[in-house]
């Protein structure tokens, strides 16, 4: 069996074009994210998996449990008529599992066309506003885009922090110096 991002991408390219041709990125990210979240956990994808349901049971189930999660503007609950057909190409090609990484395919696609980087930065203590500010400057600086930060504190750290901003890792934390000191010593 192909992998699950080998599946996913050709729903998400095709999601991402009916979204940007509607003028809906941003609806269709949030649906696509809520969808995603919903059956991660693996338990919906394996009720949705059950012999007796019909396709049409399933997905007046998955648009009603989005519905409920997310609300009735969701693009993948309620009437939409373009996202009840997305869910039901997916029900009727066993490909609903892969919902997770068809959401994050998407939102790769929708940070690519937006020129938006998710970044997040691992401190040993919070970070204050001028900080994240700082960090946020530097960063927009130095990868040309716009930058959406998130923080985190891992007390692990010791000191210092360490910055995931897509495959770019700068690691700038005192526990990193001290393996790298220790690794140099052992040598």
């Amino acid at each position: 069996m192909a992998d699950k991002n080998t599946i996913a991408r050709p729903y998400a390219q095709a999601a991402f074009d009916l979204a940007r041709e509607g003028k809906s990125l941003d609806s269709w990210a949030d649906a696509l994210s809520l969808a995603g979240s919903l059956l991660a956990d693996g338990k919906v994808a394996k009720f949705l998996s059950t012999p007796k349901l019909t396709d049409a049971k399933r997905l007046e189930f998955l648009t009603g449990l989005i519905s409920s999660a997310g609300g009735s503007t969701s693009i993948l609950g309620g009437s939409n008529k373009q996202g009840s057909n997305f869910l039901k190409l997916l029900l009727e090609y066993d490909r609903i599992a892969v919902l997770p990484e068809i959401a994050a395919h998407f939102a790769a696609l929708k940070a690519k066309v937006e020129n938006t980087v998710d970044v997040t930065v691992t401190s040993a203590t919070p970070l204050s506003a001028t900080q994240q500010q700082a960090i946020v400057k530097a960063l927009k600086e130095r990868l040309g885009s716009d930058v959406n930060l998130s923080t985190q504190v891992n007390e692990k750290l010791i000191g210092g922090a360490v910055i995931r901003a897509g495959d770019v890792v700068i690691d700038g934390s005192l526990r990193s110096r001290l393996e790298s000191l220790t690794n140099a010593l052992i040598a």
